[in-house]
């Protein structure tokens, strides 16, 4: 069976069966956000929110946790024009994917197109370490360098960040290549 990306089944949800994650560290500046509003405005919305499907239990019960879009999610949430316009309705595609996924999948979204919170970051640093994923893991699965690792393993002062034996910049670049 060929591969099908998830843009391929786009489908209208509700925005009121639509969640924000508790990890995703980009934050957009008013400017930026009032920009957005009138590109979905001018544009309709060109791009599904990605989600996380939580829950199967009954169709008109689903709830979906956003993996990437918080902000056209955010759009649809206090833009009377828009949400009437498009009937509460957002263009949704899902992946299927453990949490460590979802934050990683997050992160390659975020960093492709814009700035971070350190702080949230090193967060998120801590929620990975803390589920088990190794630093190789965190570095190749959300486009860290190794020194970029440390710092915020250094920032959070969380010993427990460090308990990979193996952790040193010098012996994580040697593994990438």
């Amino acid at each position: 069976m060929n591969y099908l990306s998830p843009v391929y089944n786009v489908q209208p949800i509700h925005y009121s069966k639509i969640q924000a994650n508790h990890y995703n560290p980009n934050q957009v500046a008013p400017p930026e956000l009032k920009l957005l509003e009138k590109s979905i405005w001018e544009d309709g919305y060109t791009q599904p929110i990605v989600c996380y499907q939580l829950d199967e239990s009954s169709k008109e019960s689903t709830l979906y946790e956003i993996v990437d879009g918080f902000h056209r999610y955010t759009v649809m949430k206090k833009s009377k024009r828009i949400r009437e316009r498009e009937n509460g309705m957002l263009p949704v595609v899902t992946l299927q994917k453990d949490l460590s996924n979802r934050i990683a999948s997050t992160i390659r979204h975020n960093r492709a197109r814009g700035s971070h919170d350190i702080q949230l970051m090193t967060e998120i640093v801590a929620e990975l370490t803390d589920s088990g994923m190794s630093d190789q893991w965190i570095m190749k699965n959300i486009g860290m360098e190794p020194d970029e690792l440390l710092r915020l393993k250094q920032i959070s002062g969380l010993a427990s960040l460090f308990t990979e034996n193996e952790f040193s910049v010098v012996n994580q670049r040697n593994h990438l290549t």
